[in-house]
């Protein structure tokens, strides 16, 4: 779902200020009455009545993916297991396995059982 607009939020402070309710303010815009409550509190805290903006995060993983997709290539039936073991001896990083196997995940990477 995207974010309100600068420009709506403005109006619902607007309404806000002049004195009409959170419950009547909220009907009015078709808004929750808990987010009228909180663009009220951001605009008190930070003055900034503008949305949040989320931080572009790099995953953990990203710095060593090159080095899982060799391993993976190299012995495809790889336990996750291993690849922790070996990650930590290699390359020094100590990770839990979900991280590896979300990794693998995000590469499109399966681990394959011989036959």
């Amino acid at each position: 779902m995207a974010a309100y607009t600068k420009e709506f939020r403005s109006q619902v402070l607007a309404a806000c200020d002049a004195n009409e309710g959170t419950q009547a303010v909220a009907l009015r815009f078709g808004v929750s009455e808990s987010w009228v409550r909180r663009i009220n509190q951001q605009r008190r805290e930070t003055g900034q009545i503008a949305a949040k903006t989320t931080r572009n995060r790099t995953p953990r993983w990203q710095a060593w993916s090159g080095w899982l997709l060799a391993k993976i290539e190299a012995r495809p039936d790889i336990y996750l297991r291993e690849l922790q073991a070996e990650l930590e001896a290699e390359r020094g990083e100590t990770v839990c396995l979900q991280t590896i196997c979300n990794a693998c995940a995000a590469l499109d990477q399966t681990r394959k059982k011989r036959r």
